[in-house]
């Protein structure tokens, strides 16, 4: 019984914004900001687009939250809220700076698993940011305010364009 579970699980999980979906073309070059300043990317940052991830599902409102900690390490506190404004989950880890724009994140409840995050781009006034994966799993446009200006989404997904990614499976985020 726990084996057919489990396959039924995996193969939920392989479909569209499943766990094993991918975003872009792997074989594209993706390369991450090569001057990532930490202390500026900190602060509070709201989902306004992002490639369906099953922990997720059924988030609007989404929020992530960074924060400097005295190891050298960030701080990660990601909100997901329901459509009536209601917390719906939250998840706390930590991301470790592994190169220029490189993260490995790793959160409390998930043992044993580091993500890899890469920031690939941030406006001039780290107002606006494009993240997302090498293995083309994830990706989201973060933005410091609710509302973000149209110059800055258009630049955020030439940015996933240019990456490998197909803008057609980016979805908007409600706030």
């Amino acid at each position: 019984m726990r084996a057919l579970a489990l396959i039924l699980l995996l193969a939920g999980c392989a479909s569209e914004g499943g766990l094993f979906a991918v975003y872009r073309d792997t074989d594209a070059p993706i390369s991450s900001k090569a001057v990532f300043e930490p202390e500026r990317y900190v602060g509070t940052w709201y989902e306004v687009a992002r490639y369906p991830v099953p922990f997720e599902a059924g988030c609007v409102g989404v929020t992530a939250e960074y924060g400097l900690r005295d190891d050298g390490l960030l701080s990660v506190l990601n909100i997901c809220r329901n459509p009536d404004g209601s917390e719906k989950s939250r998840i706390e880890g930590t991301a470790e700076i592994v190169g220029p724009g490189r993260l490995k994140v790793r959160f409390d409840s998930v043992p044993f698993v580091a993500a890899d995050y890469w920031v690939l781009w941030t406006d001039d006034g780290y107002r606006t940011a494009v993240v997302g994966a090498p293995n083309g799993r994830s990706g989201w446009i973060l933005n410091r305010d609710p509302v973000i200006p149209q110059d800055r989404l258009n630049a955020a997904r030439d940015i996933l364009r240019f990456n490998g990614y197909d803008l057609s499976r980016l979805m908007e985020v409600a706030q």
